[in-house]
């Protein structure tokens, strides 16, 4: 049984060490050792049992450890994935056994997927794609690698959704429907047409932010 590190110590990190607990509930998987984060004092205060152990800059991994994201920004996802694998640590997939994954989908390295969550069939997760709890991937949708789907998201059928894409809480797109690379979607949006690369987008239906 190896060691698992959790990757930032902040809420989604915290979630994620409670998901990576009650799979050890059903088939003990990991010794979890606890979080890296640049900030040492990233818990101070919060009830948690198990600390952060060291930094992610500093960390050198080794060949009993293995590590997951428990960050959802696409951008410093893929950083700290880039520094870590270069120092040669390897990252697992964690998929709650609440998750409904169907038939037929292809699933990237070092994704996490929340209880409640549905990967339908014939869809395609990229490498550290996170699909957090009640989000729906339908039939035929791509998630592209590092990309964030947030709670309760319904990601219809044939989507295709780029890389680095962060979609907010509540947000449907209709099917067909196409999101570029680095765009931002805004909580509780609908999504009926295209949203380019790099587009902020928020309202129903979602529209291109004008920023002041």
């Amino acid at each position: 049984m190896k060691n698992l590190l959790i990757i930032g110590a902040g809420g989604f990190g915290r979630e994620l060490y409670q998901w990576c607990k009650e799979i050890n509930a059903v088939t003990p998987k990991w010794s979890i050792r606890g979080f890296l984060d640049d900030n040492l004092e990233a818990l101070d205060g919060i009830d948690c049992d198990i600390n952060v152990v060291g930094t992610i800059k500093d960390w050198q991994p080794s060949y009993d450890e293995e590590f997951v994201l428990g960050i959802a920004e696409p951008t410093t996802k893929e950083k700290i994935v880039s520094l870590l694998e270069s120092k040669g640590a390897s990252f697992v997939s964690v998929i709650h056994p609440e998750a409904k994954i169907g038939d037929f989908n292809k699933l990237g390295k070092g994704v996490v997927i929340y209880p409640g969550a549905r990967v339908t069939v014939n869809a395609t997760i990229g490498d550290f794609a996170t699909i957090l709890d009640l989000a729906t991937v339908g039939h035929d949708a791509i998630v592209g690698n590092f990309t964030t789907v947030c709670g309760s998201c319904g990601i219809n059928g044939h989507v295709a959704v780029a890389d680095h894409v962060f979609i907010g809480s509540h947000v449907t797109v209709a099917p067909g429907c196409k999101i570029g690379s680095g765009a931002y979607v805004g909580g509780g949006s609908v999504v009926v047409k295209n949203v380019r690369a790099g587009y902020r987008v928020f309202g129903n239906p979602a529209k291109k932010l004008m920023l002041e």
